[in-house]
């Protein structure tokens, strides 16, 4: 496991709790020397993540769109920032630098990111975990709506157990180095290509 991918709020959220658990998670990564990838920003939980693991001796990499280079506000000390034509090419290189993904709390982007690297898993396009730090429930409305899809057949049990839940860093840890990838919904040679 050489680099995570996290996937987290501009914002820091109604609560500090959130803030801890992204520092707690820049730590944690730095203190196993796994590199950070991110989307490169100096704002909310993304600036609390990078700025934890870079004063943990950690490197960061950051990767940001044009558009939001200003909006963003990019961080000023991570060990290597690109930046990239939109946010497809934003999501594509952190998911090529990854070997495995955490969601932390944000809003929908973060949303829209944890559910592309899940159901790339679920097609064959990679075999990565993909994790949900819970911080105070914040994620148990989703979990609740995925179980519903499990339910009414629209999600496989296999396919829901892939997903990594944790709420500790050493939990976050253990279940990277423990993890099994589920077998694809599509044969290797009929997965699509991304």
């Amino acid at each position: 496991m050489k680099a995570v991918t996290v996937f987290t709020g501009s914002a820091s959220g109604a609560h500090p709790a959130y803030e801890r658990a992204a520092v707690d998670v820049g730590q944690a990564l730095a203190a196993r020397g796994i590199h950070v990838v991110y989307g490169g920003g100096n704002v909310g939980l993304m600036g609390a993540v990078s700025t934890a693991a870079r004063e943990a001796g950690g490197d960061v990499h950051g990767v940001m769109p044009e558009a939001l280079v200003d909006k963003e506000v990019a961080h000023p000390n991570l060990t290597t920032f690109e930046i990239v034509p939109n946010m497809h090419a934003r999501k594509m290189r952190m998911a090529d630098l990854a070997d495995a993904f955490v969601a932390l709390p944000g809003g929908i982007g973060t949303l829209e990111e944890f559910f592309e690297v899940w159901t790339w898993l679920q097609l064959g396009i990679h075999q990565k975990p993909v994790v949900v730090y819970d911080v105070r429930g914040f994620w148990r409305p989703m979990l609740t709506m995925i179980d519903r899809m499990v339910e009414e057949g629209f999600v496989t049990d296999a396919f829901r157990d892939s997903l990594l839940i944790v709420s500790s860093p050493r939990g976050l840890i253990s279940a990277l180095e423990n993890w099994t990838p589920p077998a694809p919904k599509f044969a290797p040679h009929e997965a699509p290509r991304v």
